[in-house]
């Protein structure tokens, strides 16, 4: 019998969600150096790919809340505290940017309005890409939870390396070189974090490694390495190997986001990944309070008008 009720999420939904809204901020912060470095045509393709993605992101949402009036209701009042209400702000002000961005770009006009809207972007970029980890670990699902510290930077390297290789899969070899770039330095940053946090999380590590949320994660280990390091080696010379390598970066960072989902989603199904941390967590609760009185019987010794002190005292 659950402990938790099971996460009421759909995988494609909020899955897809979390992998697109990191698409959409790697893509805006990719597209504003490019744009400043005078590389028109991946600043091109990195705007659109932006304004896609956050756009398939909250098609996304929508269709999970089940009315748009419910994304419009959040929007009411803004509650620092509330992940939700922050990133729901997050997008409405980071959505027209990106749509500007993309849409003076290949309208060829309010040349200044774009490039002002793509600065906007960037900056907001790198909330947008790993805000979503903060808003899943914000929760009582064991796996999700667990993972809140590396979490944010996992999130943020998969979608570095998701946004570069969209730029690879859509920009010529020759002005690709910051996407392959941005790709490398994001699969490290992912893999390196995602290491990191199963190795902390303890037990609620485990569904990460069973099942399909251990297949999509470690095949999300190997797309993600496979195609940062094929697009170094590769990618700056062939076009077809930059696309696949930019392919199957892509493919990595959805894999890693809906192999966390369904993994948080087999915690909560299974009441050993609450109630064995509970547990553990009482335990040492107990030790540090026996521990505690030790030492105050030990200072009670010690103390003059204490037991050994007395019996000095009367020899």
């Amino acid at each position: 019998m659950p402990v938790l009720n099971r996460p009421t999420w759909k995988a494609l939904d909020i899955a897809g969600y979390l992998f697109l809204g990191g698409v959409a901020g790697g893509s805006s912060l990719l597209a504003a150096g490019a744009q400043a470095t005078g590389r028109p045509a991946l600043a091109r393709s990195a705007k659109i790919g932006a304004l896609g993605a956050v756009s398939a992101s909250a098609v996304a949402l929508v269709h999970d809340l089940g009315r748009p009036a419910r994304f419009h209701h959040m929007l009411r009042v803004a509650r620092p505290t509330s992940p939700m209400s922050m990133g729901s702000w997050l997008l409405a002000v980071y959505g027209p940017l990106a749509g500007i961005a993309a849409t003076t770009e290949v309208a060829g006009v309010f040349r200044r309005t774009g490039a002002a809207a793509t600065a906007g972007a960037a900056l907001l970029g790198p909330a947008v890409a790993s805000y979503t980890a903060v808003l899943i670990s914000d929760t009582a699902v064991p796996t999700w939870h667990e993972g809140y510290r590396q979490l944010p930077f996992a999130f943020a390297g998969s979608a570095t390396a998701a946004a570069g290789g969209l730029g690879m899969l859509a920009a010529p070899v020759a002005q690709a070189g910051p996407a392959r770039r941005a790709a490398a330095l994001g699969a490290a940053l992912e893999l390196g974090a995602t290491e990191v946090m199963e190795r902390r999380m303890g037990l609620a590590a485990e569904p990460l490694r069973q099942g399909r949320a251990g297949l999509l994660m470690r095949a999300s280990k190997v797309l993600t390495a496979a195609g940062a390091a094929a697009g170094l080696l590769a990618g700056r010379r062939n076009r077809t190997a930059a696309a696949l390598s930019g392919a199957a970066l892509l493919a990595g960072s959805a894999a890693l986001r809906f192999g966390f989902f369904h993994a948080g989603v087999a915690s909560a199904e299974d009441p050993k990944y609450t109630v064995v941390p509970q547990r553990e967590r009482l335990r040492k609760r107990e030790q540090e309070r026996e521990q505690e009185r030790e030492q105050e019987r030990e200072r009670r010794e010690e103390s003059p008008g204490g037991g050994g002190g007395s019996a000095e005292a009367g020899v």
